[in-house]
């Protein structure tokens, strides 16, 4: 079946902070780009970063330290090079947005405040009241479209077009949601930069769209995925949700009490309480409860309590934390305790990448004319764990740096001809879905994968429960293929859309129950009861994975990156 092909400089996938960085730098240096976005840039989930962005600007404050910290964090799984560049160019890339119009909170002096968060020697995070993401997203985007990047929202990427003979990736297969006809997009460069996948657990704080689509299209062409096995839960996501509460409510001064009214990080870390790494606060919140001290109906939460702060303050500084805790628990923090819980937050794995933004192809390979930036990467700045405000600089800062990768790379590369059947992969997978007439629903699928990962592979895991977990992820993928979605339409088409997502979040859910299967240790987020310590000489290296054809998972591991800290035991 022939469909339209279209031809750009460069296709990005993905309208969040990465996705805008890069599209700005590459239209204003003259490129011909186009970004594909499966809803309105605006709605992307950048915009709900609440707390703050990184950045060494204080006279006491350092680069250096800001490196320490993130490496200290990342439980030294971080690549030491990637850490240096962030954090050397986060002081410029704040510089940058607030040039472009971004409106930070200020000091008195009128110097840009910082506020204190988890794992940090100083207060570094530069915030916009509680809204810091949207401000940034809002900028961006109203730059970008101010020198004309062409956006097309509401269109659906499927699959790459890659030559795997030659490595080179030549553009992406997408369908137009709106009106369900597909086309292809050729392109000299092709960027993903399409957010997280914390929607495969139950409790999450990740919106609807975060279902890992480019992580499962990238694995199905052959290529790798790195380090999946660690996903960050954050400690303070409202009970029975999973919305987040921004670690800014901790960096404020927010104390988090038991059943008891005891301030249980004492138990924890000490020097730091609240503000301890999130792993390292999501575990303790997660230990309390399972050792019967949580609060609530069903005694599966802790308190945060903000009373202390008083009304002015937390107008001033966390107005929108307020107005959700009302709004979904019918609590007021200017009065009472709130209710919280960890919650499915952030994927430190992803697409693996080099520090200028070239995805892998192996640990020493890459692939001709294909990036990756933001959480769908993995250049690996958090390792395995990733400190909280250091997100939103990722995103920003390796979005515009690879945007300028692009750029500075279209010269040498070419545009590499397609022909109408590269769709038909991703259009035979929208053909079977619309016409299989099973009897498994989707939504009852969805919810038995986030029920059993939650279960199986979130804050603890052991052996026995990741072992579980494979052989559900075995049948749910085995049921998948008996699917049967209602609506048999073209337009506007949320069931097909739903099918083609929970795809993608079985596949890649693989991905990480094999890491965390396999990484017999406990490294930042992933902690093992069975193997509850660190163990360098064994695991102080990278999870490479690559999905056969046939859906089986191999890994093999490549090297960390060291630099000038030297792996230590981490305490808070």
């Amino acid at each position: 079946m022939s469909v339209p092909i279209y031809q750009y400089d460069a296709v990005i996938v993905g309208a969040g902070l990465a996705g805008l960085a890069a599209a700005k730098e590459l239209k204003s240096a003259g490129k011909n780009v186009v970004v594909l976005t499966k809803l309105h840039p605006l709605r992307s989930h950048s915009g709900a970063a609440q707390g703050g962005i990184n950045a060494a600007l204080a006279d006491t404050d350092s680069v250096d330290s800001h490196e320490f910290d993130t490496v200290k964090g990342s439980d030294y799984l971080a690549d030491q090079d990637c850490v240096e560049f962030m954090c050397q160019t986060a002081p410029e890339a704040i510089r940058w947005a607030e040039k472009m119009g971004a409106v930070f909170s200020r000091n008195e002096d009128g110097t840009i405040a910082q506020r204190p968060f988890g794992g940090q020697s100083h207060p570094r995070a530069c915030y916009a009241k509680d809204r810091t993401g949207l401000t940034l997203l809002q900028t961006i985007f109203e730059q970008a479209n101010r020198v004309g990047v062409d956006f097309k929202d509401e269109w659906y990427v499927g699959d790459i077009v890659y030559d795997d003979d030659n490595s080179t990736v030549k553009g992406v297969v997408a369908y137009d949601i709106k009106t369900g006809e597909s086309a292809i997009f050729n392109a000299k460069a092709v960027m993903f930069a399409t957010g997280g996948y914390g929607r495969a657990f139950k409790i999450n704080s990740n919106a609807h769209a975060n279902t890992g689509d480019a992580l499962s299209i990238v694995a199905r062409a052959g290529l790798p995925l790195e380090d999946m096995e660690f996903v960050q839960f954050h400690p303070t996501g409202l009970a029975g949700t999973g919305i987040l509460m921004s670690e800014a409510a901790r960096g404020e001064g927010g104390k988090l009490l038991n059943s008891e009214g005891e301030r249980f990080m004492s138990k924890y870390a000490p020097s730091k309480m609240e503000l301890g790494p999130r792993d390292l606060v999501s575990r303790s919140i997660t230990q309390e409860i399972l050792e019967g001290r949580g609060v609530g109906p069903d005694k599966d939460a802790v308190y945060l309590d903000l009373t202390h702060l008083g009304e002015e303050k937390i107008m001033e500084r966390l107005p929108e934390l307020r107005d959700l805790a009302i709004t979904f628990l019918g609590l007021d923090m200017v009065k009472e305790p709130i209710m919280i819980a960890a919650t499915a937050h952030y994927s430190m794995g992803g697409i693996p990448v080099t520090k200028e933004g070239h995805v892998r192809k192996s640990p020493s390979e890459t692939v001709k004319g294909f990036y990756a930036a933001g959480e769908c990467s993995c250049v690996s700045v958090h390792g395995a764990n990733r400190l909280g405000a250091n997100s939103v600089l990722e995103a920003l800062l390796f979005g515009r740096a690879v945007g300028k990768t692009i750029a500075g790379d279209l010269d040498s590369l070419s545009l590499e001809s397609v022909e109408s059947n590269s769709a038909d992969t991703f259009m035979n997978e929208m053909e079977n879905i619309l016409k299989n007439n099973g009897d498994e629903r989707v939504p009852a699928l969805r919810s038995e994968l986030q029920e059993s990962m939650t279960r199986n592979a979130g804050v603890f895991r052991t052996e026995e429960s990741l072992k579980k977990q494979k052989e559900v992820l075995k049948d749910l993928r085995a049921r998948f293929k008996n699917i049967r979605i209602d609506d048999k339409s073209k337009v506007y088409n949320t069931d097909l859309q739903e099918a083609i997502e929970l795809g993608h979040m079985l596949d890649f859910s693989v991905f990480i129950v094999d890491g965390a299967l396999a990484r017999k240790e406990s490294r930042g987020a992933h902690f093992r009861n069975d193997y509850p310590t660190r163990d360098d000489k064994k695991f102080l290296k990278h999870t490479y994975a690559y999905m056969s054809k046939r859906g089986a998972v191999k890994l093999e591991y490549g090297d960390v990156v060291l630099g000038k800290f030297e792996p230590q035991e981490r305490t808070y």
